[in-house]
């Protein structure tokens, strides 16, 4: 299979498949034309690897899952203390989330608008607020 044609059954860019194949995530050999030939299980990694990376891992936690995919000694427990890992780091990104919202809210709800120059929201981050 093509890369371009990999690209479409994974929305990965050809860009992106280039890149995990440089860095060995996953990697296609290459044919005697010099182009990666992805095969049924090179194309299987890259849609879990798309996968991974929607629930938000890293490049490396999705190796490291690769890896435990492919392990027979695997346990699901050391998959469950990657993805509760995760989980907690997402959490915390939303709590995050949550106070910079409730703060523009403020600001937001603080400034007048109109055709004034005072803008209180201007005043906030000049430390003025």
């Amino acid at each position: 299979m093509k890369i371009g044609q990999v690209a479409r059954e994974t929305g990965l860019s050809v860009k992106t498949l280039r890149y995990y194949h440089d860095i060995g995530l996953v990697a296609a050999p290459r044919g005697d034309n010099g182009y990666r030939a992805y095969g049924a299980t090179q194309l299987s990694q890259l849609q879990f690897v798309a996968r991974s990376k929607a629930l938000g891992f890293s490049l490396e936690q999705c190796a490291a899952l690769l890896a435990l995919n492919a392990s027979e000694q695997r346990t699901a427990g050391e998959v469950r203390a990657m993805a509760s890992e995760q989980l907690g780091l997402v959490r915390e990104k939303l709590a995050q989330l949550q106070s910079l919202e409730r703060r523009l809210s403020e600001l937001v709800g603080e400034c007048r608008g109109g055709t004034s120059a005072h803008c209180s929201i201007l005043d906030s981050l000049n430390g003025k607020g």
